[in-house]
């Protein structure tokens, strides 16, 4: 059986399509004891409130025939976010050589995150370039990969 993300996406990507979008990211999770489902947007220029609004509409539809979710749950259509997660390899892939932040588990050298450029990913294993020099982050010690925006 497929994860309720997967069912989602799948439901989702061709909806985002005819809107001109992909699918970033689904998440399902409980918070403050209730159910979200988020599903997030990626579009060339810049994902728009039309898009979300559309996207929602069509999804909501799709998901009461289908009725893949047992309960009750929130559905929440929006764009990743200039800080976007890096989940997937081809999230990677798309901002090689960009800025990006790094959570850790367990401190490194007295840090939890560092800030660098990524230079590689392999099978969970994150590459940057930091003003330290190059570092290696085994999928073990990475709690998050977000890109960094400085303003």
């Amino acid at each position: 059986m497929a994860k309720v993300t997967e069912t989602v996406e799948a439901l989702a990507a061709p909806l985002a399509a005819e809107q001109g979008c992909g699918i970033w990211d689904v998440e399902y999770v409980k918070e403050a004891g209730t159910w979200f489902l988020r599903v997030y947007l990626d579009h060339p220029e810049a994902v728009t409130i039309d898009h979300c609004e559309a996207v929602s509409r069509a999804l909501s539809d799709k998901l009461d025939e289908v009725d893949p979710i047992e309960g009750s749950y929130v559905l929440e259509v929006s764009s990743p976010g200039a800080d976007r997660v890096l989940r997937k390899p081809e999230h990677f892939a798309r901002f090689l050589g960009e800025k990006v932040e790094v959570r850790l588990y367990r401190p490194r050298d007295g840090a939890k995150s560092l800030v660098g450029t990524l230079e590689g990913y392999d099978q969970g294993a994150v590459t940057l370039t930091t003003a330290q020099g190059a570092v290696r982050l085994e999928k073990a010690d990475v709690a998050q990969v977000r890109l960094s925006i400085t303003f």
